[in-house]
């Protein structure tokens, strides 16, 4: 069922009530100034929207140009920051310790509970989103840009097909063995 209209809060010089609808989300209607506040409320966000962009651009904030590749890269970083925090779990001796007022569980414990709640809430999401195929996806469309391109620049040259076999050879070759390759 759908949200209920308001009527506009606001009263008639004579002071009856106005009995108008108010516009969506205010409570009064236009006349009474409702459209008024919304503009506002409207530059205001775009006001807080221009503060922040240059808060950014202060601090030289890189937009995220590609976030499944971040959203993978911030999983690594959650997934090692639990390892890390295992680690220190499993040196200590016992995860209790006394005080004076009794018995407390060791922050790295704590600490290690909320690793394990990030990765499952990361690596949740990266499963719900399908990002290793995604990703795979994206790479396979570059690979095929590049062939395209190195088959139509090799044909333009005027090369043998012998020759543009041999070269398309080198290309994959070199690819093979560059960083990242």
């Amino acid at each position: 069922m759908g949200r209920q209209a308001l009527k506009c809060k606001a009263r008639k010089t004579n002071g009856d009530p106005c009995g108008n609808y108010a516009i969506n989300g205010g409570t009064v209607c236009h006349a009474h100034g409702g459209r008024t506040r919304q503009v506002k409320a409207k530059a205001a966000a775009r006001a807080a929207e221009a503060k922040v962009r240059a808060q950014l651009a202060r601090l030289d904030v890189a937009p995220v140009d590609d976030p499944l590749s971040e959203l993978a890269k911030i999983t690594g970083q959650v997934v090692a920051w639990k390892d890390t925090i295992a680690e220190w779990v499993n040196e200590l001796a016992s995860i209790r310790y006394s005080t004076e007022n009794g018995e407390q569980l060791r922050a790295e414990v704590a600490l290690f509970e909320r690793a394990m709640d990030r990765c499952e809430k990361f690596l949740g999401t990266m499963a719900r989103l399908n990002i290793d195929e995604r990703l795979a996806r994206i790479s396979e469309r570059q690979a095929e840009i590049i062939i395209k391109a190195v088959t139509a620049t090799l044909a333009d040259r005027g090369l043998s097909t012998e020759e543009q076999a041999e070269a398309r050879r080198d290309v994959a070759r070199r690819l093979r063995v560059a960083p990242g390759g």
